[in-house]
This record gives C-alpha cells, structure tokens and sequence, in this order.
C-alpha cells in the first residue's frame, strides 16, 4: 500500500519536505499514520498533526473527524495547518 502524505506551513518546516510517500504492507488507521510519522521524522511532527488545530484532507476533502481516518492504497492525506495573517 503506497499513499502522499503533504505536509503545509509549518508542517512543512518540521517535516523537512513538502511531501512524502508512505509505503505499508496495509491500510493504516490514524495511530498507525502517527506512528509512522513519529518513527520516520519525530515525536514533535506527528503531536503538531495530532493536534486539535490541525485538519486532514483525503483526497483533496476535509475529514470530519481525523481520528477515524483510514489511508488505503494511493490516497494522498493532506496535513493544513492553521493559518494566520494579516
């Protein structure tokens, strides 16, 4: 099972790269994505992701409850932070 993980603003920063693809031997639920996460960059990217303010896209569409995610062959998760300006 292969999927796009692509990490946006500071995300980006802390992942080390916009974008990378994950590679398992099965369909990942949302624990199994942040342990991923944590294993291959750092316990500080995958709390940032877990957090409260951040959404997920799947497939170009918000999920409502990221908790319940599960990433299939070829899905691209997509990790917004949120932003701020002026």
């Amino acid at each position: 099972m292969k999927a796009r993980l692509v990490f946006l603003g500071r995300l980006e920063e802390l992942a080390g790269l916009p974008f990378e693809d994950l590679a398992a031997s099965a369909p990942l639920d949302w624990t199994g994505v942040l342990g991923w996460l944590g294993d291959r960059h750092s316990a500080e990217l995958a709390a940032a992701v877990d957090g409260e303010k951040v959404k997920v896209a799947l497939n170009g569409a918000l999920v409502a409850d990221k908790r319940g995610l599960v990433v299939a062959d070829g899905d691209e998760i997509a990790f917004l932070p949120p932003v701020s300006g002026g």
